[in-house]
Parts: C-alpha cells; sequence; structure tokens
C-alpha cells in the first residue's frame, strides 16, 4: 500500500530515537505487536494514559494492558506466583496477557488498571516494539488503536484511517502477524480465560498440570474485550447463517463457496489461523464497500476458532 501518510514512518534508529523521546514525553504513538497494532504510551504517566482512553473514546472502566520487555521491571509492579512463571518460561514473549495482582507500591498509573487492584500484563514478541521497550525504564500501557468498540487494526494504515494526524507517529511493520488479540489469562485464583485467542486453554492446561476454566462474562471487568459490543464494524450482523441475498456481505469459510462480488472468504483453505488473520481485514473492506448487513457462515468451534466466536459474537451485538 502506497504511504499517502505523514505520520506512518518505516523503522529505523532515527524513528527509534524519536518514538522514545515521544515515549519519554508522556506522547502516545502507534505500533506494530504480533496481535493487532497497538496505542502505546508510559504506563506509569497519568498524562499519556490519559491520552490514550481520550483518543480512544474508551470507557474508563475498562483497564489497559501494560507491556513489558522481560521480568527485570514487572516484579516491582504485580505480585509474581508460581504459575505464570511456568507460563512466561514456555509462552513468552508471545500473543498472551496475565491478569495478576497490582503491588501497592507499584508505579502503574491507577487510571490504566481502572483503579483495581488487579493489572493485566503482556511481552509482546514483535521484534520492533521489542527493540523500544528495551530501550525504556518504563513499561508501556497498549491497547487496540482503534476507537473504543471498533474494529482492531491490523497495520499502520488503519491506525492512520482511524486517528488521522493525532497521532504523530505510527511504525509500520507490514500486516500483523496473528490479526486477533492476545489471550487474557487470570492467574489471581482459579485459572481463568477471560478472553480467548491462539493460545488456548488446552496448551494452558497441559504447562500448569491444571484445569483451565472460561469465563465467558466478567461479572467485574479485569481485563480488556469485556464489553458486551466490541470489534465492530458497527453494521447489522447475523452468525450461523446459510447464505446472504446479493445486497449483503457474506462472510464464508472454506472452499464450497463460489467467488461473487459479495462474498468474502475467511480461509478458502479452511484455517481458522488464516481466518483470524483475515478478519478485521475482512471487516474493513465490507464497511469500506458500504454494506448495510453481514451474514457469517458458522465457524468450527475448535482452536483459535474459539476465539473468532468469541470476536464475531461481540461484534454482532
Amino acid at each position: 500500500m502506497k504511504n499517502i501518510y505523514s505520520n506512518i514512518f518505516k523503522f529505523n534508529k532515527n524513528i527509534l530515537h524519536k518514538t522514545l523521546k515521544y515515549l519519554k514525553k508522556s506522547n502516545i504513538v502507534g505500533l506494530p505487536t504480533e496481535t493487532v497494532y497497538g496505542l502505546a504510551g508510559n504506563a506509569y504517566s497519568k498524562k499519556a494514559v490519559e491520552k490514550i482512553y481520550s483518543i480512544k473514546k474508551r470507557p474508563k472502566i475498562n483497564p489497559l494492558i501494560v507491556h513489558y520487555y522481560d521480568l527485570k521491571n514487572l516484579s516491582n509492579d504485580v505480585e509474581v506466583n508460581n504459575n505464570f512463571l511456568k507460563l512466561y518460561k514456555k509462552l513468552c514473549p508471545g500473543p498472551i496477557t496475565f491478569v495478576m495482582k497490582k503491588k501497592k507500591l507499584s508505579k502503574i498509573c491507577s487510571v490504566a488498571t481502572a483503579n483495581l487492584n488487579t493489572v493485566a500484563i503482556r511481552f509482546p514478541s514483535n521484534p520492533k516494539i521489542r527493540k523500544i521497550l528495551s530501550k525504556l525504564n518504563f513499561p508501556l500501557a497498549i491497547p487496540s488503536a482503534n476507537k473504543s468498540k471498533g474494529i482492531s487494526p491490523i497495520n499502520a494504515f488503519d491506525v492512520a484511517e482511524e486517528f488521522k494526524n493525532k497521532v504523530k507517529i505510527i511504525i509500520d511493520d507490514g500486516n500483523s502477524k496473528i490479526g486477533i488479540e492476545s489471550t487474557v489469562l487470570d492467574l489471581t485464583g482459579r485459572i481463568k480465560i477471560l478472553r480467548p485467542g491462539i493460545i488456548n486453554g488446552k496448551k494452558i492446561s497441559k504447562i500448569l498440570g491444571k484445569k483451565v476454566y472460561f469465563v465467558k462474562k466478567q461479572n467485574k471487568i479485569k481485563s480488556p474485550g469485556a464489553l458486551k459490543k466490541h470489534y465492530s464494524p458497527n453494521i447489522p450482523m447475523k452468525l450461523n447463517q446459510i447464505n446472504a441475498s446479493k445486497n449483503t456481505a457474506f462472510i464464508v469459510f472454506g472452499k464450497k463457496y463460489k467467488k461473487t462480488t459479495n462474498t468474502f472468504n475467511l480461509s478458502k483453505k479452511s484455517d481458522l489461523n488464516e481466518a483470524a488473520k483475515n478478519l478485521y481485514k475482512i471487516f474493513r473492506k465490507i464497511k469500506k464497500y458500504n454494506y448495510k448487513k453481514i451474514y457469517v457462515v458458522k465457524i468450527p468451534n475448535k482452536g483459535v476458532g474459539v476465539a473468532i466466536n468469541d470476536r464475531l459474537k461481540h461484534a454482532a451485538n
């Protein structure tokens, strides 16, 4: 895609230096992660965190995920437990977020945690964001770089289209490798998945040797992804459909569907990982084509299909 935006930059030494300078001054920047693109700010700075909530129009009850380079600064902010250490060793850096108890003397801005005594933390694997985190002496609060409840961005151009020049630096690293948000795991008591992602409960259970529970609804919002409406193109959507009229965008999965002007295939190969990567891209395409309705076929509810169905259910609300 041709870069027509003055705030989208390829990653190099100059942009790294400029980005670090911006972040140290409590400004926010658009950064790539392996899941989706994020809006990053100093997690210790109330000014930076307030900017994130303001630009996203995000409800203050919805906490942010705080991103770290490694374990070095983590022990100052959260109470580390054995379950976390086992999972960190096997799965980090990577697309998993842990909800843990926040230390009383933690420097993390209370706005970022929605004034809870817990904090959601993650160690992203994207090399560019890791380079930035390695040069900072504070973690970054990074929600997805879209307006609240909208479609998550999978490339720098999505971020620029969403916020125009309100974000002065957006680092371009092509399309996100995974394309949907991280798995969120609550480690503050019984092991619970609060949001499904590419890392599933079976894998987590195998590492821990413990049963992992799945929470369908958070009574108290501890992590992102809990709001009823989320990831939405703001178009009426019906799930588990068999066919659709020509005037309706039809999201399909597998090779049995013929290519038509209103058909959008998540994966002709019936590959759920490819489907996850294409989901938000297809949402944006349908929105640009001004469809008034979306029908979606039934998606297999296994592996990453559980996460895809979670996003579809939230988007359809």
